[in-house]
């Protein structure tokens, strides 16, 4: 990765290069899949659903809405806010495309701005969204005009770095020294490892901020509604895909602020009328298609119409149908500029009002937000977006404010190119130390839990706060057992090549069948002695180790305990964690658990209990690994299967 670039033009086509070599992998990743595999095949993948029946349930601002369902409704891995493909059965021939807005246990729901086509069963394909990667484009084409220092940007000057005498009392000293130096620094990263409480002081920062021009973003609708939570006492508008937004979070939705104008009635109306001439354009004339108009412009059409008069074929009552449209066509274009003067006006007000303005770092570039400026940005889980995408926001403001944990998951991507995997967060972080301060106290933990990642991955300057240094299962009335290491908050399983990992055919992904069982025998075991499903969670850096034990717990009819790849348990927390590392081969080897911060995140989410199921074996072969087993041999319980 380059640290430093000479000029706009050399960042500019380093990271062109790296997004369109993104883009194309995310679009044949899913283009070929559905080449490549029958639909059958990808509904096992969970990426594709057959057989939907779909109805209409009706309007929501400008979408219609409709429910796909059946009965027996397949796992996959559709979510809201996913863009899906919708065909009769053949996506590659034709398809339409819509976003996802709820998924129950039978359903899919999706918003689509136009009607979509009739057909007895359907098919449902996880596709991709194309716009992020256009805004980013745009974002770099744009960089001229950035409100940011781009010398900053290209690592050719340090920014100025500002202490300010500030405090909340809702803030320990360590992050109190953040928020000091977050009020007039040009820019500055607060590095939150696991436990910290980063998003709470990122939003007691943005508090002291109010009254200048805020925007708040991060790269998931997900971050960005936590943020958004911590600040609702204020006005606060969230710019975004309504299918996207918490449902208990939309009424701070752009859309339904500017419904709720008493001017919106008016744009009502507005749009009946359109309807109605839509409805009208629509039974009695005709479209002049091309084929209709045989080269004739619509002003030729409405004069032969005029004077009563065919030409080139083309019958009298057929020119007069279509100059009716044109005339109706006309009518429905000034009725829709009324209504988007209206709307604007609403829109621009709502804004112009707004304490704070919430985005994703995509929705930051769409056209609500394209002309805006703001005094300062502030970009939470920064480290786990692609810099391009952070550079969305980042121009709009003089100021910006980061936070994030670099030593934790990564931007997700596709490419397997290792440059896009470094974000600004990262590189700022190497580049200018000076911008930088480690929260240092940590809330979540059993002081075993925490000491290990603290010295591992962050020159042990993390610490345990007092009050929940020794929690213990004793604390839940969890009773000890010792299938399970008992109260001992950190133990490793050593599996000894007893179990060994296994692939599906067709699939880059791993499974254990036999360490799967043993998770589920702990499960099991925890139950019996009084702790609650709800308490439980597992992580699994491996899809297909996933869907398994999945599996095994539902033929045993255990519900309630929380099975999840390492991504999807990134910024969660749990009373008892069991890891299933999955790796167990001849030759050693590990894959991609040699990311360390995947093992960094995984065992950073248990409260009270962290339960290792490995071969220590295969997993001594990285250093950081051996470096665990060691420490938990020391400190914890490592038992044999």
């Amino acid at each position: 990765m380059k640290l430093r670039f000479e000029s706009i033009e050399e960042y500019r086509s380093y990271f062109k290069e790296l997004i369109e070599k993104e883009r194309l992998a995310e679009k044949e990743f899913h283009l070929n899949e559905i080449k490549r595999l029958s639909g059958v095949e990808r509904q096992k993948r969970g990426r594709a659903i057959l057989g939907l029946r779909m109805r209409y349930v009706g309007e929501f601002l400008d979408f219609k809405i409709y429910r796909f369902n059946r009965n027996n409704m397949p796992e996959h891995q559709i979510k809201v806010g996913d863009i899906v493909l919708i065909s009769r059965g053949e996506p590659l021939k034709f398809n339409q495309e819509a976003t996802v807005s709820a998924v129950g246990k039978n359903f899919i729901e999706v918003y689509s701005k136009e009607p979509i086509f009739r057909s007895k069963l359907y098919r449902l394909d996880l596709f991709v969204n194309d716009i992020t990667f256009k805004r980013m484009l745009k974002a770099l084409d744009n960089l001229e005009n950035s409100e940011f220092d781009v010398d900053i940007i290209l690592g050719k000057k340090n920014p100025k770095i500002e202490k300010v005498e500030v405090k909340s009392d809702k803030l320990n000293d360590s992050q109190n020294k953040a928020l000091s130096y977050s009020i007039n620094s040009e820019t500055f990263l607060i590095h939150g490892p696991p436990g910290t409480g980063k998003t709470t002081t990122l939003a007691e920062v943005i508090k002291k901020h109010i009254g200048k021009k805020i925007l708040v973003c991060a790269d998931s609708n997900v971050a960005v509604d936590n943020v958004l939570e911590k600040l609702s006492e204020y006005n606060v508008v969230r710019i975004g895909h309504p299918a996207k937004i918490e449902s208990n979070l939309m009424k701070y939705s752009l859309d339904v602020k500017i419904r709720r104008d008493k001017r919106y009635k008016e744009v009502e109306k507005l749009i009946k009328k359109i309807d109605d001439l839509k409805y009208l354009q629509e039974k009695r004339t005709k479209k002049p298609t091309p084929s209709r108009r045989r080269g004739m412009s619509d002003e030729e059409i409405l004069d032969l119409a005029k004077q009563g008069k065919g030409k080139r074929g083309v019958k009298v009552e057929w020119i007069k149908e279509m100059a009716e449209w044109l005339k109706i066509q006309r009518k429905i274009s000034k009725l829709y500029d009324e209504k988007n003067k209206i709307t604007e006006e609403i829109m621009k007000e709502i804004l112009n009002s707004a304490d704070i303005v919430f985005a994703t770092n995509s929705g930051a570039g769409s056209e609500f937000l394209e002309e805006r400026k703001f005094d300062v940005v502030f970009l939470d889980e920064a480290a786990q977006s692609m810099e391009p995408s952070t550079l969305i926001p980042l121009i709009k403001a003089k100021q910006s404010i980061f936070a994030g944990d670099d030593k934790q998951l990564p931007p997700t991507i596709l490419s397997n190119d290792e440059r896009l995997k470094v974000s600004m967060f990262e590189r700022f972080h190497k580049i200018y130390p000076i911008a930088s301060h480690t929260l240092e106290v940590q809330y979540r933990m059993n002081e075993k839990i925490n000491n290990f990642p603290s010295c591992e991955f962050y020159e042990c300057k993390v610490k345990t706060y007092e009050k929940i240094k020794n929690i213990t299962l004793k604390d839940l009335g969890v009773n000890e057992d010792e299938s399970f290491g008992g109260y001992t908050p950190i133990v490793f399983f050593d599996t000894r090549g007893k179990f060994l990992e296994e692939t599906k055919k067709d699939s880059p992904s791993k499974y254990n069948p036999k360490e799967a069982e043993f998770v589920l025998s702990l499960c099991k075991k925890l139950i019996e002695n009084n702790a609650k499903q709800e308490f439980i969670g597992v992580i699994t850096p491996y899809k297909d180790h996933e869907e398994y034990i999945k599996k095994l717990m539902e033929n045993e009819k255990i519900e309630g305990i929380e099975i999840k790849s390492v991504d999807g348990f990134q910024g969660r927390e749990k009373e008892i964690i069991i890891v299933s590392l999955v790796r167990a081969n001849e030759k050693e080897n590990i894959g991609f658990l040699d990311d360390i911060r995947r093992l960094n995140v995984a065992i950073t989410r248990p409260k009270r209990k962290l339960i290792i199921v490995g071969d220590a074996k295969t997993l001594s072969t990285n250093q950081t690994y051996q470096h665990l087993i060691d420490y938990v041999k020391k400190e914890g319980k490592y038992l044999k299967v």
